[in-house]
């Protein structure tokens, strides 16, 4: 688990000791000599304050787990206060806020804001742009509103520097649509001027974005419409549409209404021939997105249909394009268009396969029964460098027994997956903090 970019060499000596002594809840002058004076930078406050949020906002069983942008069940818009009243009444928080701790949260706030006028005070350093932003965002990821506005109020005040800038807001904005405070980003985005800040077409596209993720197209379509006016100082770009349509495509696999789901495909396509209308040329993006979500509704004449238009008008695909359709033609068994698709690829030198390439094709001739196709391909897999899953290894071992094929299992070739299975388990575990018995994480490796 990658927590930011990896310290500079000319930044350890201040950033490792500093940060230790936040994690220990210890005053952050009682590392350093009384007579030592360190000259802090932009990068060393700024690698400070981002590394907080990851020791002290994320909850124990998340520790070790993927980051980004993904979540299994759809994204809801929260309500902190009905939050709050259930952390209160000890009952269950489900959402981006699960198993948090409000102490160790309230926590990491005291001691980035105490950091934050520490470095400033004792040491004369004068925050920028970046600084102030990174500030702002661990406030925006402990969900400290009130705090946020105090804060952003202040550094506008300062008149040495214009501290709060439109890309800042931007992601405050940014930061509120990925733990779904979207109606908090619409604010955000209302208190712009308050701040003598003007929208761009980014923060638009943003809060476009932030909308689509919790199901609030209303808003974002007409956001869309007021950017379409005519004259409007920031009129929609392709990224817009193709927010807006991957969104729909999105949400159109996460309903179990038929008619809902027909009804949010429809809006994707009229988009697109919309966008088309208006002179947009789109991109590879736009088309994966419409791509995948016709194949994931069973839409594949539709699915074919764009593929082969992005190639007419001379948009290359690329391996998300081709894994796409590979993965409806391995749901539905047809195994041989899925394979077609795969040395196509391999062909036209439209993309490198990898392992989202090969795992469905081998699945599915697992299940059917074709235990060495799946075999070969699987050494075909290793062979180009990739490493499978554990349990699509497992599946085709088993596979193997199961027809009486066990003695196509190399002891090299099982010895190398093992071994890439392990080493792919280190890097993920390699960043996790160790739990101390206060409750309290220190750093394993920094």
């Amino acid at each position: 688990m990658m927590i930011g970019k990896p310290l500079q060499h000319s930044h350890i000596h201040l950033v490792k000791p500093t940060l230790a002594a936040i994690i220990k809840n210890l005053p952050l002058h009682a590392h350093q000599p009384s007579s030592y004076s360190p000259s802090w930078t932009e990068d060393a406050v700024s690698q400070v304050i981002r590394f907080i949020p990851s020791y002290f906002f994320r909850s124990p069983p998340s520790i070790g787990c993927q980051t980004g942008f993904r979540h299994r069940t759809p994204l809801r818009q929260r309500n902190l206060n009905e939050e709050q009243r259930k952390f209160k009444n000890n009952l269950l928080i489900l959402g981006p806020a699960a198993h948090r701790d409000p102490g160790r949260v309230n926590l990491g706030i005291h001691k980035a804001l105490q950091f934050f006028r520490w470095v400033e005070t004792y040491y004369g350093f004068h925050h920028t742009e970046v600084t102030c932003r990174e500030m702002a965002i661990v406030l925006a990821r402990a969900n400290r509103l009130t705090a946020l506005w105090d804060f952003l109020k202040e550094m506008s005040r300062k008149q040495s520097s214009k501290l709060v800038t439109t890309e800042t807001v931007t992601c405050l904005m940014k930061v509120l649509g990925e733990v779904g405070l979207a109606n908090e980003a619409l604010f955000t985005f209302y208190r712009m001027k308050q701040f003598h800040c003007r929208p761009d077409i980014y923060a638009y596209n943003t809060l476009i974005n932030a909308l689509c993720r919790v199901g609030n197209f209303r808003k974002a379509r007409f956001l869309l419409e007021q950017m379409e006016l005519p004259g409007f100082r920031c009129p929609p770009d392709t990224f817009t549409y193709t927010i807006l349509i991957s969104s729909y495509c999105r949400h159109a696999t996460q309903t179990g209404c038929k008619k809902a789901t027909r009804r949010r495909l429809w809006e994707a396509n009229h988009l697109f021939r919309l966008m088309l209308f208006k002179g947009f040329v789109p991109d590879v993006v736009t088309y994966n997105a419409l791509i995948d979500g016709c194949c994931k509704n069973y839409r594949i004449e539709r699915a074919l249909e764009l593929f082969d238009d992005m190639k007419k008008k001379g948009c290359v695909p690329n391996r998300v394009t081709y894994d796409s359709l590979i993965r409806y033609f391995s749901a539905v068994n047809e195994i041989d268009r899925a394979i077609e698709m795969l040395r196509d690829m391999q062909r036209v030198n439209h993309g490198v396969p990898g392992s989202s390439s090969y795992t469905p094709i081998i699945h599915a001739l697992c299940e059917v029964g074709r235990v060495l196709d799946a075999w070969s391909l699987l050494v075909e897999m290793v062979n180009g460098g990739l490493i499978p899953r554990e349990y699509t290894y497992g599946l085709v071992c088993d596979a193997l027994c199961k027809s009486g094929e066990i003695s196509l299992l190399d002891d090299e070739l099982h010895k190398k997956i093992k071994e890439g299975i392990r080493n792919r388990f280190r890097q993920t575990m390699k960043f996790k903090p160790i739990m101390t018995r206060k409750g309290y994480p220190e750093m394993e490796d920094i």
